[in-house]
């Protein structure tokens, strides 16, 4: 679970629309560096720029990345369902998307380990079974990242 990197705020820019700042970019390419290790076979993220620039800048070559409508202003249940239709051929799935959800999905999967997740933090999270049979609880934190 990725939370996009830090973005701007510049007045008259809508929300979907704000890009990340420089910080950002380079929070991006250091949480790719550090995601790479995990060998992901699939990235999912939110349409809006700068979480599509998060998840491009992550640099991982090879790695597809599907933009999701449904990850921008979603719920922790919808975040749930959307991994749940993760192919099952996919062993390790980046999720780059908003916060308050992508926090609290990290804590309802894995009880509160972190207080506070910033922009371009990322948590693994190691699942027992399958996707589809994803549930509320049932992950362990393994490894974690606050830039």
């Amino acid at each position: 679970m990725l939370r996009h990197a830090k973005a701007e705020h510049t007045p008259g820019v809508l929300d979907f629309d704000r890009v990340l700042t420089n910080r950002g970019e380079r929070n991006s390419r250091e949480a790719g560096e550090l995601i790479a290790r995990l060998t992901p076979d699939l990235i999912v993220a939110s349409p809006s720029a700068r979480t599509r620039l998060t998840a491009e800048l992550l640099g991982l070559e090879g790695v597809p990345i599907e933009f999701e409508r449904d990850v921008y202003e979603a719920y922790t249940d919808d975040l749930i369902e959307i991994v749940r239709r993760t192919d099952p051929e996919v062993d390790t799935l980046v999720l780059v998307g908003h916060n308050p959800s992508v926090h609290d999905l990290v804590v309802q999967l894995s009880g509160p380990q972190t207080e506070t997740f910033k922009p371009g933090a990322f948590a693994v999270i190691e699942l027992p079974g399958p996707w589809e049979e994803l549930d509320l609880g049932t992950g362990t934190l393994v490894d974690g990242h606050q830039p």
